[in-house]
């Protein structure tokens, strides 16, 4: 590749170094005056499209703001017509159908060539019929869908005790923001102009036969054309507490920069069910939740004019956690400046308000840290246990208040734990599947058990804190041993995947004390040298959350090297294969000192939504040579 610098021969420890040295520089040039690290976070087309039928909705709908997104989402279609929802993968029919109609909102005929060849895809792919419930309910809020096809969502669930089946907080975090503020929404069956139409989209189709009524999917599709007869006599008195209820629920969560949860889908539901309420866009609750959305969007100049895109989410606490770890990998000094003034700013970011995780551990003291900017609702444990595995690393200047904090934030992460001995990202014991089989649930995931990442970062941060042989951790790493793939990796949940996943829990055990010779760690090692490409690197498609055949496979990237890399060495591995590894970031490695990656490595919600985190081709790359130039070094003085 002519970006990539070419280098005279030496040896791989030493090129390894160089490229340690640059990329160093490189990540402390994009620290925030403040102290924070944060790289954008890049998903799909839907988040600008439904931004756009958001302002027409509520009425604030901007011709230039409306050309500059639809510039965005042009630029992001493919040459057959379609969008997919990460770089790379197949057509998407729900992202392809709602950013035709943002592009019909924004004046493109859907005679175009463009439009004409994603409509030829749409309807071949079973029309506007076969697309996700979030999509048809964004087409029935403009009366491009009916209500009547579409599942119900009573707002008496959030009547619902702790206890009950189905209750709000079986949900996930980030399903039950979502489906409160939908259960208004839907419960109001709006029909508002949406100044176009795309009724060109619909194959005419009949509505599919229901499943079994042996099954739960079956037994809800009946259940659910109960509740359609019961939507047109609700209780009044009920339903009115109902919305009441969910209305102040909805209040009482907005965070300080305006949003909800930090994360795209209960924003803009929310803005919704509130505007159906009654709540102007002048009304203050509204006004910050609009304007906070600015802080999400992005505007580049591009040949063709402005574009405008907007971030799912925003991760500077997670991204300030895994810079400090590459840092002082790296070699930077634990007193160095960068260094003290982030953990300033990560200091100022503990949370010590409640949340909804207290409905399953009440006794807990609240601590913690969460992904976002402002989500103090949502603590979660796997940006708590990152944040002191590189915090407990730095030589602040007032040692005992950092101390304090992280003693308090292990506290709080450890007593997250699930009864199973694993741990979710953020509530304990969110495992109740019910909620999964309803009509409504197709598409992410709706409930947060725990996963092999989130419990390898947490027992990894009680190990490196010394706690490695409390009852936490040793419940911990019996949950990890359990739950070993048959073909020696681990399943990762929040990145691609199951190198993800490995390359998480290979330095967790060994931290714990794990020896290298125990068969989980050999049995990881063989599988991480299995999948490595011919190229030296490691890749997984995102395709392998869906279709087994793809576990392992991919083009090769820097993070998904990286994290190969960590497993390898933290098992002790320093052969040919290690040093191809490190030999790939050497050589793929930009002149600025940083990598290039495309490809999406991050998860939202495993087989739906996918995310590119511009900072892991950075952070994990500069960790794994870290690592690899210290344990390098060590030998040879050895």
């Amino acid at each position: 590749m002519s970006h990539v610098l070419d280098r005279p021969m030496a040896t791989v420890s030493a090129r390894a170094a160089e490229a340690t040295e640059r990329a160093r520089h490189h990540l402390l040039s994009l620290q925030h005056e403040e102290g924070w690290w944060k790289g954008e976070l890049e998903t799909n087309v839907t988040m600008d499209a439904e931004d756009l039928m958001l302002r027409q909705f509520v009425g604030i709908a901007d011709d230039r703001l409306l050309a500059e997104s639809a510039r965005w989402i042009r630029s992001c279609q493919r040459e057959d017509g379609t969008w997919a929802n990460f770089y790379g993968g197949p057509a998407d029919l729900s992202t392809t159908v709602e950013a035709y109609t943002a592009l019909r909102m924004a004046g493109d005929p859907a005679g175009s060539p463009h439009l004409r060849r994603a409509r030829e895809f749409i309807l071949d792919s079973g029309g506007i019929e076969a697309t996700r419930v979030f999509t048809r309910i964004w087409l029935a809020l403009f009366g491009e869908w009916s209500w009547d096809r579409l599942p119900v969502l009573p707002p008496e669930l959030v009547l619902l005790p702790h206890w009950f089946p189905l209750n709000v907080y079986d949900w996930a975090c980030w399903a039950r923001q979502t489906v409160v503020p939908l259960t208004i929404v839907a419960s109001s069956r709006p029909r508002r102009p949406l100044g176009v139409s795309v009724q060109e989209l619909r194959t005419g189709k009949p509505v599919p036969e229901p499943d079994s009524p042996l099954t739960w999917a079956g037994a809800f599709q009946r259940l659910d054309s109960v509740l359609h007869i019961a939507e047109k006599f609700p209780v009044k008195p009920l339903r009115r507490i109902a919305l009441s209820t969910a209305e102040k629920w909805i209040v009482d969560r907005q965070e300080a920069d305006g949003g909800w949860g930090g994360i795209q889908p209960p924003w803009v539901y929310s803005i919704l069910a509130l505007n159906l309420r009654g709540y102007s866009t002048r009304h203050p609750v509204l006004r910050k939740a609009i304007e906070g959305l600015e802080g999400f969007t992005i505007r580049e100049r591009t040949e063709e004019g402005w574009v405008r895109r907007l971030e799912a989410c925003q991760s500077p606490v997670w991204d300030t956690a895994l810079a400090l770890t590459a840092l002082l990998d790296s070699g930077l000094a634990p007193d160095d400046p960068a260094l003290v003034k982030a953990a300033d700013w990560v200091l100022r970011e503990e949370i010590r308000s409640e949340g909804d995780w207290q409905v399953r551990r009440g006794d807990l003291a609240p601590s913690g840290w969460a992904f976002e900017f402002a989500n103090d609702h949502y603590p979660d444990t796997d940006d708590t246990a990152e944040v002191i595995l590189g915090m407990r690393r730095i030589d602040h200047p007032e040692p005992h208040r950092l101390r304090e904090v992280l003693d308090r934030a292990a506290a709080w992460t450890a007593g997250m734990q699930s009864k199973d001995g694993g741990w979710g990202a953020f509530d304990a014991d969110n495992t109740q599947t019910l909620c999964e089989k309803l009509p409504f649930c197709d598409f992410g995931a709706v409930i947060d058990p725990p996963s092999a990442d989130v419990t390898a970062h947490i027992v990894e941060m009680l190990a490196a804190r010394g706690e490695g042989d409390t009852e936490p951790a040793l419940r911990g790493v019996r949950w990890l041993l359990a739950h070993q793939e048959k073909d020696g990796s681990w399943f990762g949940r929040w990145g691609a995947n199951h190198v993800y996943g490995t390359g998480a829990v290979v330095p967790a055990l060994v931290a714990a004390g794990i020896p290298f010779e125990h068969k989980a760690v050999r049995a990881a090692v063989a599988w991480l040298c299995a999948h490595q490409n011919p190229d030296g690197g490691w890749g997984e498609d995102l395709r392998s959350y869906v279709d087994p055949s793809w576990i392992g496979k991919g083009v090769s990237t820097a993070s998904q090297t990286a994290w190969a890399l960590l497993g390898l060495l933290a098992a002790g591995e320093r052969g040919p294969g290690v040093e191809r590894g490190v030999d790939f970031l050497v050589r793929t490695q930009l002149p600025e000192g940083g990598w290039d990656e495309p490809h999406f490595t991050g998860t939202g919600f495993p087989g739906d939504f996918y995310i590119n985190y511009h900072l892991y081709r950075l952070v994990f790359p500069l960790t794994a040579l870290g690592r690899y130039v210290e344990v390098t070094k060590h030998e040879h003085a050895g």
